[in-house]
């Protein structure tokens, strides 16, 4: 089967942030940015919860106001900071390209292709995108009244609720080889108070036994990081997509190296037809 790109990785909020200190984990941001490459594709969230602590630590306090307000004025403060963050640690002769996505650009055809021709144009131009949902300037209102509008004309809609989502999203936009989604977790587990119940592979002989097997799978799932995520169950329903273009996905540590992922000597969950 033949791939156009060959990976979109994507990093959770929580696995960016350094618990104890309240602070980016900048030597994990240094260790991820330093493995990107031109082929790579990668999504990142942690914009908002950049922007919170960033405020705290100015101002000794949170925003207060209206949560949605609020949540807008933390992504527009911690979108520079992630940004110039990653461009610190990425090599130098790598060109960085932020791209803000909403969930317009995927229920557009034309918004779509666009989309797609210039995340395809990187790699020969020695480019590695950065993408991240644009919550500095798309309210949850206008988005549900966007989506209700396309499924009352029975069209099929994308929400990009989360990053999880808007990876999958990315990763079938441009028929990519890997999706690799990280977490502050080894993966998927049966019981995620138990780590020995780390599931290793979700397969199935053809598609429609995966997407079976996934689903299964997805009853295992309780509860999210923290308030606000939707949490495994989620994420394996949005690699549901992926998986139907044959494109192969890793749910793993965001502790671990790429290059450890994908060869297989770190600990996940991968999930594909075997």
């Amino acid at each position: 089967m033949n791939f156009d790109v060959e990976l979109v990785g994507k990093i959770g909020s929580m696995a960016l942030i350094d618990k104890q200190s309240n602070i980016l984990d900048y030597t994990l941001i240094a260790r991820l940015s330093s493995e990107l490459k031109p082929g790579y594709i990668w999504v990142t969230s942690g914009a908002a919860e950049t922007g919170r602590l960033d405020f705290i630590h100015r101002y000794g306090a949170e925003l207060e106001g209206n949560a949605e307000d609020v949540k807008t004025d933390y992504a527009a403060q911690g979108q520079s900071i992630l940004m110039s963050t990653y461009r610190q640690y990425v090599d130098p002769k790598y060109s960085l390209r932020q791209v803000l996505v909403e969930h317009q650009h995927f229920n557009d055809e034309q918004k779509r292709e666009h989309l797609k021709a210039m995340l395809l144009r990187a790699k020969s131009q020695n480019a590695i995108p950065i993408i991240n949902y644009n919550d500095a300037v798309s309210t949850e209102e206008s988005r549900r009244f966007e989506i209700q509008s396309l499924k009352d004309a029975h069209k099929k809609a994308v929400e990009c609720v989360d990053n999880d989502e808007t990876a999958s999203q990315i990763a079938c936009l441009v028929k990519a080889k890997t999706l690799l989604i990280l977490t502050s977790a080894d993966g998927i587990y049966k019981d995620s108070s138990n780590p020995d119940t780390l599931i290793h592979e979700i397969s199935g002989k053809d598609v429609y036994e995966l997407l079976e097997n996934i689903t299964v799978c997805e009853n295992y799932c309780k509860g999210a990081s923290r308030a606000g995520a939707n949490g495994a169950r989620a994420k394996l329903e949005y690699v549901k997509e992926a998986v139907k273009i044959g494109t192969e996905v890793i749910i793993a540590n965001a502790k671990c190296s790429i290059k450890d992922i994908l060869s297989g000597t770190a600990k996940a969950t991968r999930i594909g037809v075997r």
